[in-house]
């Protein structure tokens, strides 16, 4: 079972990707760095998923 902050942390990532290549695009510096930063929260809610995977996985063992 894949924790539903690893799916939010992955669609995250995907939404400020394509926010910071708008801003590259448009020359929109805040554009950008507000991509580059909403990929970051994503990766790390990505990463607290994971770890909660584990700890499930090992308690379930």
């Amino acid at each position: 079972m894949v924790d539903k902050d690893r799916i939010e942390g992955v669609a995250k990532q995907a939404k400020g990707a394509i926010k910071e290549a708008m801003g590259k695009v448009t020359g929109d510096a805040r554009t950008e760095a507000e991509g580059k930063a909403e990929k970051l929260a994503g990766r790390i809610q990505t990463a607290a998923g994971s770890a909660k995977d584990g700890v499930r996985d090992a308690v379930e063992k």
